[in-house]
Parts: C-alpha cells; structure tokens; sequence
C-alpha cells in the first residue's frame, strides 16, 4: 500500500468504546492487553486523501483452557478484517465509478494509494454482486448485440468483439431503463445460446420480447432456448439497411454515368447527404437540387426510386398508429423483392426472410435495440476514459458496474 507523508493526508484518529468483551472461542469476559494501531485508507476529504488511524483494543482471554489467547477487536461496519481500505471508502469509490464514469487510475490518484490496491479492494465486491442470480429477476425484455472490447492481434488478447445481453423492460410508467446483464466472448450465436442456457428456467419462461439486429446467430439462438420469446428486428437497423441501399444504388449509377468514384463536382457525388435525410426533413434548397439532379440524366431515375422505397420504410416506422404502420411494412413486403432495382430487390428478400421479426415491432409496443445501443455508447466512453483494457474479467466487471446491471447489489 502506498502510505503518503501525513502531510499530504488529512489523518483522523478513532477508537471505540470501552466495553465488556467476550472471547469469540470461549465467551469468559476478557482483560485488556493494549492498544494496537491501524492505519486504514479512508475515502477523501475536500478532494484531500484522508488516513484513518485505528487504535485497536487488544483483548487476552483468562480463562487457562482456552487456546484463543490474546485477540484484537474488529468492526466489519468500519472496514473488513486485515482490509486496507474502509467500508465507506470503497462504497464511495463504487459510486465514483459508476455514476461519475472516473477511470480506476483517477479513483487510485484521488485515494492516494496504487491501482492495484483500489482494485483489490472493490474487485471481490464486484465478483460477488455479479454472481448474485437476483440481478436477473424481473427481465420480460431482453436486447442482445454485439461489442467491440479492442483492435489488437486476438492471438494475444482473445476475440476482438463480444456479445452483450442487456435488460430492455419496461418500468411502472413506461419507459426502459436500460441495463447491462452480462458480457460473453465472442460475436455467435453459440455464445447467446450459451448464455441463455447457464441462465434459470424462470427467467428463460420470463422473457417475452427479444429485440436484435439482423444477424441469423442470434436469431438462432432465441428460437433455441427462448421459445415462448418475441423476436423483434430492431427498426434503426432496418431503416439504416434501407439508407445503405440508397448508397449503393448511387456508387453503381456514378461509376454507369461517369466511370469513376464519386468526385468533388459530380452531380450524384454532391446529393449524397440528401440521399441520407428524411424526405420530411428537407429544406426547399436541398428538396430542389435533389429534383435537379434526378432529372438531369434519365439514369438517376433508378437513386430516386431506391431513395423513395427507403421513406416508404421509414414511414412505417415513424407513423404515430401502429395498425397503420404495420399496413405500410406489409406493402413494403409484398412490393420490395419485385422492384427493378436490384438493391432494393435484394433488401425485399432480406425483409421477407425475417418476416416475422420485422412486422413484430408493430404488436409489442415499438420494442427496439434502443436501449442496448444506448449501453455500448455508455461502456465505449469507459473504454476510453480508462485507456485500454487488459484483463478481460476485470473488462467484464467493470461495464457491469458502469452499464447498470450491479445496481441494488453493492454498497451504497
């Protein structure tokens, strides 16, 4: 443990109260056998790292039989038996973390003590709150995707993406209060049915809606072990599959007209941006240029056309009745996989094969990956705040405390 000069530390002396004291082995009333000090890392005081120096009593049992001998006094409501940090230490820096977002190393700078030490201290703290079984009770719905845990040689740090489960139910009034249940290595399928599989029956049967993106794995996976579960397509995916295939139907019609990428000057080049907007959303400038560019070449007729059944999509999703929306994604579905343009054939296909899970966003309420989404912008910022992680438990434990899922199991 790093001790600073009680220069730099603000130190507070505390003993207890003289009481009778029992030998824990025996019970016989002990004699005192003087004081011992302890020196214990308490959380700062005024942004100033503070000591705690306990004056232990020191206790000798009589009774000649007894093997206990002399014994020292302890508190577990002021810090744990042969602990160097204090109880209210590490729920404060607990509650840094969690909701200040501060990095291991500003706790341990704060503290005045090394990282290791801070971390020795919360980590058991952690690991017991994450096996409590209780954290999962109550979850009706149940968001999966995938996140990227770093960018380096896998061979020396294990698989770059994992999969994280995150509790999208909704409370008394409404409204999702996102939270992270657990991180598993790897982006497949396996690894979701995996998880699923080491959870209770109780919560597989309690699981009534599981929005995701559009990847079969894990598809696969809610057919598995969630069969009574609602798979839902999550909607900004669908409308960014829609955008992409606007996209590409302009790089296929640039390189047709002018045999080249998208350049500085090139008519297609400078709408890209209105091709991405929402028809409302357009300004009469941007509304014009888009009809002049269009009309300019009978080829662009086919961006337009692409750029029309992806606000078709759109406003399924965006109409305020739901009936009336689910009417325009069945359209979507029987329209799509004949239109000429091959990029928006191909985007019908992929609807229609996930039938089932597009059309259920209109019967569960709007049910999306919003809240998910919403956790890996969360644990991203961590990510960076703390500069890297090495250690994929401590990685793990740490986005549990950040994203949520520990709340209500540790010290407050």
């Amino acid at each position: 443990m790093d001790r600073p000069s009680r220069k730099a530390a603000l130190v507070v002396w505390v003993e207890s109260a003289k009481t009778l004291t029992g030998c824990p082995d025996c019970g016989v009333i002990a004699v005192s056998a003087g004081r011992r000090e302890v020196e214990l890392i308490d959380a700062p005081v005024y942004a100033t790292p503070a000591r705690l120096v306990w004056r232990k009593r020191r206790w000798r049992c009589q009774d000649v039989d007894c093997l206990r001998g002399v014994f020292t006094e302890q508190n577990p409501t002021v810090a744990a038996p042969r602990a160097l940090l204090t109880r209210r230490c590490i729920a404060w820096g607990v509650r840094q973390m969690r909701r200040e977002n501060l990095s291991l190393q500003g706790l341990a700078r704060q503290l005045g003590v090394d990282w290791h030490t801070a971390w020795k201290a919360i980590r058991p703290l952690l690991e017991q709150a994450a096996a409590d079984e209780r954290r999962f009770t109550g979850v009706k719905t149940l968001g999966v995707d995938e996140h990227i845990w770093h960018h380096v040689n896998p061979a020396r740090r294990g698989p770059k993406a994992l999969t994280g489960m995150v509790d999208l139910t909704r409370n008394a009034k409404g409204a999702v209060q996102a939270r992270l249940l657990d991180l598993v290595p790897g982006r497949t399928g396996k690894a979701y049915a995996g998880w699923l599989a080491d959870r209770s029956d109780q919560f597989r049967r309690g699981i009534e809606v599981a929005p995701l993106d559009p990847f079969a794995g894990y598809k696969n996976a809610i057919d598995e072990q969630l069969e009574d579960a609602t798979a839902v397509l999550d909607a900004f995916h669908v409308v960014r599959l829609g955008t992409a295939a606007v996209d590409e139907v302009r790089r296929r019609v640039q390189q047709d007209t002018l045999g080249h990428r998208g350049r500085k000057g090139d008519p297609l080049y400078g709408i890209r941006r209105v091709l991405q907007s929402g028809a409302e959303n357009l300004t009469p400038n941007q509304s014009r240029r888009l009809e002049r560019v269009i009309t300019a070449d009978p080829r662009h007729e086919e961006v337009f056309l692409a750029y029309q059944c992806a606000q078709e999509l759109r406003a399924a999703y965006q109409h305020h009745d739901l009936k009336a929306g689910r009417r325009i994604a069945l359209k979507v579905l029987d329209s799509f996989h004949s239109c000429p343009v091959p990029e928006i054939a191909r985007l019908g296909r992929t609807l229609r094969r996930w039938r089932q899970a597009f059309l259920a966003y209109f019967t569960t309420g709007r049910a999306n990956n919003g809240g998910t989404e919403a956790i890996n912008g969360l644990i991203e910022l961590a990510r960076r705040v703390a500069r890297g992680f090495r250690n994929r438990e401590n990685y793990r434990l740490r986005m549990l405390l950040i994203g949520g899922g520990l709340d209500g199991h540790l010290p407050t």
